[in-house]
């Protein structure tokens, strides 16, 4: 009975993952795309809105920002290292 409780676990942290990584990266560029579109005044092009241009490079960033995170857990797991987030920002450290 106590496996099935792992394996509970680890399908809820799967499911999770793919949501937050499958789905929330591509929704933020997909919204950065909108407040860039937005910005620059739209199909008319009559007003620009610098919030919606800032707001759409913002959501660029956090989309770039985890992309980069996901390479360096790959390449950090690959050489046998681990990602580690006890600071601040996240740290390559060695597996226990």
């Amino acid at each position: 009975m106590n496996n099935l409780g792992f394996a509970l676990d680890g399908a809820w942290r799967v499911l999770l993952a793919g949501l937050a990584l499958g789905a929330g990266l591509p929704l933020l560029f997909a919204l950065g795309i909108r407040s860039l579109a937005w910005g620059g005044g739209g199909a008319t092009g009559s007003t620009t809105r610098p919030l919606g241009t800032a707001l759409g490079y913002l959501l660029f960033a956090v989309v770039v920002l985890g992309v980069l995170l996901g390479i360096t857990f790959i390449v950090a797991t690959g050489f046998g290292k681990a990602l580690s987030f006890d600071h601040i920002y996240p740290t390559i450290v060695a597996k226990h």
